[in-house]
């Protein structure tokens, strides 16, 4: 299907994606329709389909780049010998790159039940690529008697999920730094999961 003429690919399929990111967040991927989409776009709603087949691709789209970006910023992150300090390393990392993502976190968490199977599928083996490396340094501590931690699998969803906690709560402004917060934070999982 040929896109309208006078539009712009590389202008309005980021547009799209931004206005649809924005909306699910706010109101949640089932509330939201295409017409409001394209309205926030400023196109038709047809006009949409020149650019993404179906409302679940583009929800299954926001996730998969969020979790390819996270993979990619996690991996450019140098990894020592030391398991307390890739924890700290995880913590600190975990906390910045998803506070400069509210939106994209929260449908990458919360979002997840609307997706299709073969969807879901591909989504969860992301977030587990993720999931794994946590779950290695927790492992590689209590190799070395670091770590007190009688079940890693259970203790890296806790601190995911504690880390991503911050994203409900924080505000820039506020009477902590993120700095601040981070090194709390460091503290309460380094103690969590000490020997």
């Amino acid at each position: 299907m040929a896109r309208t003429q006078g539009s712009h690919s590389d202008i309005t399929g980021p547009r799209i994606r931004a206005a649809a990111l924005k909306l699910f967040a706010r109101h949640g991927y089932a509330a939201v329709s295409m017409r409001q989409i394209a309205r926030e776009v400023g196109v038709q709603a047809g006009a949409l389909y020149n650019y993404i087949p179906d409302k679940q691709s583009l929800l299954f789209g926001l996730m998969e780049s969020h979790l390819e970006e996270l993979l990619q910023a996690r991996a450019a992150i140098r990894r020592t010998d030391d398991p307390v300090a890739d924890l700290e390393s995880f913590t600190r990392f975990h906390i910045r790159f998803h506070h400069e993502r509210p939106d994209a976190v929260f449908i990458a968490y919360m979002e997840l039940r609307n997706l299709t199977p073969e969807n879901f599928v591909r989504i969860e083996s992301l977030r587990k690529r993720y999931e794994d490396e946590l779950e290695g340094i927790l492992r590689r501590g209590v190799a070395a008697g670091l770590f007190a931690v009688p079940d890693p699998k259970i203790a890296t969803l806790a601190v995911i999920a504690m880390l991503t906690g911050v994203n409900t709560w924080y505000r820039a402004g506020g009477r902590l730094s993120l700095d601040q917060v981070e090194t709390i934070y460091w503290d309460m999982i380094r103690k969590a999961v000490s020997a």
